[in-house]
């Protein structure tokens, strides 16, 4: 080989060094209890305080609190679990109980448990992450934020592949935990309009709808009733002290929920912001 050669050699290998993609660094799993994945490039972004209510401020919600509570705590435990679903009523505590579960787990079994968040529009990211997470001695709960599915949106059949199927399959030591304001993932109207157009109406809206079937373990939500909305105003009230009669305090959260037209824990957390901020009492920043 003559030097000519052996210089566009070198040319082409330099060229295809460039080209190639940048291998993916090993992410430091130890340096948090937290992180944010980001697939571009692959990343773990390590989260050192995570914005959440206390437990016991997770108020009209105690079935479900139970049911995710022992759920996790199975998987803390390297016991089978089940992939969840949180669903129903907006404001009633469902991404804030998730990670209100995540910190009583560490806080039993200090270290047991890693929290993962990936956003909706990173689905189709999944089995990048899972390859990162695939036989680490951690566990890892992996947690989607208000996730749902819109026409034409494919990144469904990737979520369906990565929960309960393809070759290798979900690894042991990672859980998929999602809230929705839908039970099925997918707007009535495409559901409907599915039944109505396709050649085969019941296969078609099947594909669509089992998605959700994927979940083992649903936790429903629903609108809670004065008494309880009260009683998540109370709770706010005693924990951060605020100087003001029982009657005072009802009287304005009862206003503050006609004039939003709602009741949950999110318009309780809103109203006792706006109580505290009157009285000139500065709050700890959580999030419902």
């Amino acid at each position: 080989m003559d030097q000519a050669e052996r210089e566009l050699l070198t040319r082409i290998a330099d060229a295809l060094d460039r080209l190639a993609p940048n291998p993916v660094a090993a992410p430091r799993l130890d340096a948090a209890d937290a992180f944010v994945w980001h697939p571009v490039p692959p990343s773990l972004t390590p989260v050192p305080c995570v914005a959440r209510v206390a437990i016991n401020l997770i108020l009209g919600v105690d079935h479900a609190k139970a049911l995710l509570m022992e759920n996790t705590l199975h998987f803390a435990s390297g016991l089978p679990a089940n992939n969840a679903m949180l669903w129903g009523a907006r404001g009633m505590g469902k991404s804030s109980l998730v990670k209100a579960v995540h910190a009583a787990v560490n806080q039993s079994r200090p270290k047991s448990l890693v929290l993962i968040e990936i956003h909706r529009e990173d689905i189709g990211s999944l089995p990048a992450l899972l390859d990162l997470l695939r036989g680490n001695c951690r566990r890892f709960l992996i947690f989607c934020d208000d996730l749902s599915f819109e026409r034409e949106d494919a990144d469904y059949k990737a979520l369906k592949s990565v929960l309960d199927g393809g070759i290798e399959g979900r690894p042991d030591n990672v859980l998929f935990y999602a809230t929705s304001n839908r039970r099925h993932l997918m707007p009535r109207d495409m559901i409907e309009n599915e039944r109505a157009t396709a050649i085969n109406p019941s296969e078609s809206t099947e594909e669509k709808v089992s998605l959700s079937d994927r979940f083992g373990l649903w936790v429903g939500f629903h609108n809670c009733d004065q008494a309880n909305y009260l009683a998540m105003i109370d709770a706010y009230a005693s924990h951060f002290s605020l100087p003001i009669r029982a009657t005072d305090l009802h009287a304005k959260a009862i206003e503050w929920s006609i004039t939003r037209g709602a009741r949950s824990g999110r318009v309780a957390w809103q109203c006792i912001q706006d109580i505290a901020g009157r009285l000139g009492v500065q709050l700890a920043t959580v999030e419902r």
